[in-house]
């Protein structure tokens, strides 16, 4: 099985940048359908690819979907987003495009974070240095 050797981080932070700046709005190759959250994004591992299919196993996004919807069709659909525990499924069924855009980006913003937080944990600190000021004679 091959791994999506994609950044976990700069993935979910091109998915948050592909959502804001409106790009669900305009994926949906067939226009009278709805697009699908994740599945119609350049996040998708499988995302305009006709000629080459890759199994979700291999997506970057699996491990954030519980373990007994892993081999589930889409797996992505069943990423818990709140702390109710919404999916993308459950949202299917009952929001409305702007309420899961938002429910979504909510997921995103705070995912993101999180991970920014543990890998700035994991690092040992940097050390830099300031550059000087210089003085209003321009020496430093």
């Amino acid at each position: 099985m091959q791994k999506d050797e994609r950044n976990l981080l700069d993935v979910l932070r091109a998915e948050l940048e592909f959502l804001e700046k409106g790009g669900y709005q305009h994926t949906s190759l067939f226009s009278c359908w709805p697009p699908l959250i994740f599945e119609d994004s350049p996040t998708c591992l499988n995302f305009h690819a006709f000629d080459r299919q890759r199994p979700c196993s291999e997506c970057a996004l699996l491990e954030f979907v519980p373990p007994d919807r892993r081999t589930a069709k889409t797996p992505c659909r069943y990423i818990p987003l709140n702390s109710e525990g919404e999916t993308v499924d459950n949202l299917y069924r009952w929001a409305s495009t702007e309420e899961t855009e938002a429910i979504l980006a909510g997921w995103l913003k705070a995912t993101i974070r999180k991970l920014e937080s543990e890998q700035f944990k994991g690092q040992p600190p940097a050390i830099t240095t300031a550059p000087r000021a210089k003085s209003a004679s321009g020496q430093l």
